[in-house]
């Protein structure tokens, strides 16, 4: 595994953790916080990551950690 990939991963499971920790965050709230960081591409990318893993639940713009 590469330094880039790793680090990807990282990204992944850091925003992962925040919406566990949280419950549940407006996705434009989190977004915020992180548009400094990332764009909206790879922003959406990772959210879309989260959901389709059942980690996450996105219900109008409404992340909730459903766990997994």
């Amino acid at each position: 595994m590469t330094n880039q990939e790793r680090a990807a991963i990282e990204i992944v499971v850091a925003i992962g953790q925040t919406i566990k920790e949280l419950g549940s965050v407006p996705s434009g709230h989190l977004y915020a916080q992180l548009m400094g960081k990332m764009s909206l591409e790879t922003y959406t990318k990772i959210i879309d990551l989260l959901v389709k893993t059942g980690a996450v639940k996105n219900q109008g713009h409404l992340l909730t950690w459903v766990g997994k």
